[in-house]
């Protein structure tokens, strides 16, 4: 992972999500593609979700400068904008876990311990990381990431919360250190598009 992060400019990848919620007992999958790169020593995410649970969707979410942006075009011509403020390195650390981030980076913010391989999901080896941070460990009581052991890039992770709900990821067609449009990060509006800051 810290040669990988060392040489690091950007990624892109088809994604598939499943956001379990225990208390329903029902699962989100959405699906689409993702992007980072590094700019400025910050690393930026863009998402781009095309599908919710087999039906067609537009979504965007991007991450730059210390906010997140999203943009769901068929609900309201609206651009929500959320600060991260003091949790911009937590906030980082999440959307870009595994995707240009060093292992030397990942060991301040996380108890690491190594799972060994995982015989389903081929040449991945297994991490389990829990946060130090106490606001961070309420959000998510721990992670599991699945990374190439060639590449040193997440293929797969696992987002849990205390309550027994999670976010799987998967990730495929993962291409590194490509060229990638500066339109992928940028808002996707129109002239009558409203951005508003919560």
């Amino acid at each position: 992972m810290d040669t990988t992060a060392a040489s690091f400019r950007g990624a892109e990848a088809n994604f598939e999500w499943d956001q379990y919620t225990k208390v329903v007992d029902e699962t989100d999958k959405q699906t689409g593609k993702i992007y980072f790169r590094r700019s400025n020593n910050q690393i930026e995410m863009a998402a781009e979700i095309t599908s919710s649970n087999g039906k067609p969707l537009t979504k965007y979410v991007l991450f730059a400068d210390g906010k997140v942006q999203v943009y769901q075009p068929s609900i309201s011509n609206q651009i929500d904008e959320y600060s991260t403020g003091k949790n911009r390195e937590a906030v980082e650390s999440f959307l870009v876990l595994g995707f240009g981030g060093s292992g030397h980076a990942m060991l301040k913010s996380f108890v690491v311990s190594y799972l060994g391989p995982d015989q389903d999901v081929a040449g991945a080896v297994k991490l389990n990381l829990v946060p130090k941070d106490e606001k961070v460990h309420n959000m998510f009581d721990h992670i599991i990431l699945w990374i190439d052991s060639i590449r040193g890039i997440s293929v797969q992770q696992q987002l849990f919360t205390g309550q027994g709900d999670y976010r799987l990821a998967k990730y495929s067609d993962i291409k590194l250190n490509e060229k990638i449009s500066d339109s992928v990060f940028k808002p996707k509006m129109t002239g009558k598009t409203q951005v508003v800051s919560h």
